[in-house]
């Protein structure tokens, strides 16, 4: 499926943008704010944790970098894999109508979903860009590499979410079991917190989850100043990781596939 997929994603790369524009704006339809929620629910969250952190527990500057501005370096890239796994995890589900189809390419639903989600990380991007800027923090060439570690987490999500689509169609419970899963890997990457805190002996199990290595990519392209090449063993164990995820999904989907239609 990746192979044949590949051949024809150029083709279907307007398509893929426009059904994503639609799904986008279908998301918050009728409510009076919009689209804006896309943007006004994020970045409340990172004002309330920042609150919490920084005012209530007065965290001091992690690396002599101010605290809000190593936050919101970590958060921004987790709003968007959160956020494509768990909207991409009902895509097809969400639009049943269109398994039926047969000429409809239903492997494209999941990818709607984290295009959906893109439009939203851009941003947040930008949004993150002004903040350095403001204090005093300008963009350098170190800040280009986002854009590998963003086509890093975008391959990694469309795999889960190829797996997590199809399962949730004949157990209902995968939907659950996810937002569950989220919750721990929001804690268990150091998001709020340096690993410098954790024990060394337990550095090792932190960085087998593959989050971590998104989310510190994107601390090295606008705090740190490292490029992903001076991590060679994280990087090929990242890449393995998603690589596996990726045939993964493709099995999953593949066999499972011709029954949607039957249980949808």
């Amino acid at each position: 499926m990746v192979l044949s997929f590949l051949r024809d994603f150029k083709n279907i790369q307007k398509f893929i943008w426009e059904f994503s524009i639609r799904d986008f704006k279908a998301r918050y339809l009728g409510s009076f704010l919009g689209v804006l929620w896309a943007f006004i629910q994020p970045t409340i969250q990172i004002i309330i944790y920042w609150f919490i952190f920084q005012v209530g527990f007065k965290s001091v500057p992690i690396d002599n970098f101010p605290f809000i501005l190593w936050l919101v370096s970590a958060m921004v890239p987790w709003f968007f894999v959160s956020d494509s796994i768990q909207n991409s995890t009902n895509s097809i589900v969400d639009n049943s109508y269109l398994v039926k189809k047969v000429v409809f390419r239903v492997s494209i639903l999941p990818i709607v979903k984290v295009y959906s989600a893109l439009y939203i990380h851009l941003f947040f991007l930008i949004f993150m860009i002004v903040m350095f800027a403001l204090y005093g923090y300008f963009p350098s060439i170190y800040s280009l590499q986002v854009i590998y570690y963003l086509a890093s987490a975008i391959i990694l999500v469309v795999g889960l979410s190829w797996i997590t689509s199809s399962l949730v169609i004949f157990l209902k419970d995968v939907g659950q079991i996810i937002s569950v899963m989220i919750q721990f890997g929001f804690w268990l990457t150091p998001i709020f917190y340096s690993l410098k805190m954790v024990p060394e002996r337990f550095h090792f199990f932190f960085k087998l989850n593959p989050f971590y290595y998104i989310v510190q990519g994107y601390r090295d392209s606008f705090i740190y100043h490292k490029w992903f090449w001076e991590y060679p063993n994280l990087t090929i164990y990242y890449w393995c990781f998603t690589l596996i995820v990726l045939v993964v999904g493709t099995v999953v989907f593949k066999k499972l596939r011709p029954h949607f239609a039957d249980v949808l």
